[in-house]
């Protein structure tokens, strides 16, 4: 039999597959398994700390360093999650709220969603009462949530079928159902109940809760100061520790309220020097109230108020009556905002940032221009990018909605701000 002949690449691919052997076998001794760094303990630790986006077209146009609160990537889809979560939370620790009780709400959407997908993580449920008006994704979301969605016709708040005004009442209702649960006996049906501060007598009426609802709390966003402690606690610090406290300037749009209460107020006490604006939708008093002092409308000095108290195509932003939480706001000055400058810059964008944002978004932006037009170049001004615009696809997204309306989006650049 011939001998074996070993060549010199056979030793040397032996040699090799060793040598790496040997290192695998090293390196698998000392090898730790991956874990995640610093991960969210649960949804709830999930809300905030949202990222500053740079909005590089609105920057360059203006010469001004324009900063978008990233809020839309909060788990609940905007910024809306932080009241929800502090509202909550709040309820609880109060005792206000019992674990597998019902949370009420009367919002116009965002606020809404975000209860519906926070109360489950602590073990509670939601109903919301919300206008027949709103954008028809909104409640199909809520539901898909779990909510039970009650929808009404939009009428002033002074009526009682006003959508916040019902959802006291299905808390009152709620608390009614828990007490009978109990079997607490003798209980007038004349007596008053106490929701939030406010008082009001059981309905009698079939109720929409089961028997075994453990009672109702009303979240009240308009006029409850969770929501502006969830911004002067939360977000305010946020965006000062992002900016290294050196924004010159902070303009939002407000509904409750909230956010531009409790961002402002919060920056003012860091910086006295960093103004604070409210940009303001068609229909909406606020504007007169920053700039006059006085909460009214033109169509309401002309005695044409209308039954619906903002006629505009945003939501979630504009009110005609000072809320607890609006109370609290340290601004400087008001811009008025137009539909047609919230949609072109919702288009604008799109189309040059990749951003697709919702209405009250869009609102902002303008306001963010607005504010660089005034102070002028080399100026850091923050915004909130409050939610996207998956939440507007039937309304100010939807190109038939719009031309029926005369708000067919037409501009190529920033015309439609008046750029000079």
């Amino acid at each position: 039999m011939a001998p074996v002949r070993v060549t010199g690449a056979v030793v040397a691919a032996t040699l090799s597959i060793a040598l790496l052997s040997y290192f695998l076998s090293k390196r698998s001794a000392h090898h730790k398994p991956l874990s995640p760094k610093n991960p969210k303990k649960g949804l709830i630790d999930a809300i905030g700390n949202t990222p500053l986006i740079r909005i590089n077209s609105l920057s360059e146009a203006t010469g001004c360093e324009i900063l978008g609160k990233a809020e839309f990537l909060n788990p609940g889809g905007s910024v809306k999650d932080r009241v929800a979560v502090k509202i909550i939370q709040e309820a609880l620790e109060s005792g206000q709220l019992a674990q597998g009780g019902v949370v009420t709400e009367g919002s116009a959407g965002s606020t809404a969603i975000s209860l519906a997908t926070v109360a489950p993580a602590y073990g509670c449920k939601c109903h919301v009462v919300i206008p027949d008006d709103a954008a028809i994704e909104k409640s199909q979301i809520l539901e898909a949530l779990g909510a039970t969605v009650e929808r009404v016709r939009p009428v002033s708040i002074t009526h009682s079928d006003h959508y916040v005004n019902v959802a006291r009442r299905r808390a009152i209702e709620a608390n009614e159902v828990a007490l009978k649960h109990k079997r607490v006996k003798h209980v007038d049906a004349k007596d008053v109940k106490q929701i939030n501060g406010n008082t009001s007598e059981v309905d009698e009426r079939s109720t929409v809760f089961s028997t075994d609802c453990k009672g109702g709390f009303f979240a009240d966003q308009f006029e409850n100061l969770a929501n502006y402690r969830a911004h002067y606690e939360g977000t305010g610090p946020e965006i000062w520790e992002q900016t290294g406290g050196k924004l010159h300037a902070f303009v939002a749009a407000a509904g409750t309220g909230g956010t531009v209460a409790g961002i402002s107020r919060f920056l003012k006490e860091k910086d006295p020097s960093i103004k604070c604006f409210l940009v303001d939708p068609p229909g909406s008093g606020l504007f007169n109230k920053a700039t006059r002092g006085v909460m009214y409308t033109k169509e309401e000095a002309e005695g044409r108020r209308l039954k619906n108290p903002f006629d505009t195509i945003t939501e979630g932003i504009g009110i005609n009556r000072l809320t607890e939480n609006f109370k609290m706001a340290e601004l400087d000055g008001a811009f008025r905002g137009t539909d047609m400058e919230a949609v072109e810059m919702s288009r604008f964008l799109l189309k040059n940032d990749g951003l697709f944002v919702g209405s009250s978004s869009a609102m902002n932006c303008v306001g963010a221009f607005r504010v660089a037009q005034l102070i002028g170049p080399g100026h850091m001004i923050v915004t909130i990018l409050c939610d996207n615009g998956m939440r507007h696809l039937s309304k100010f997204h939807n190109a038939q909605y719009l031309s029926q309306h005369g708000l067919t989006p037409s501009a190529t650049g920033l015309e439609f701000l008046s750029l000079k």
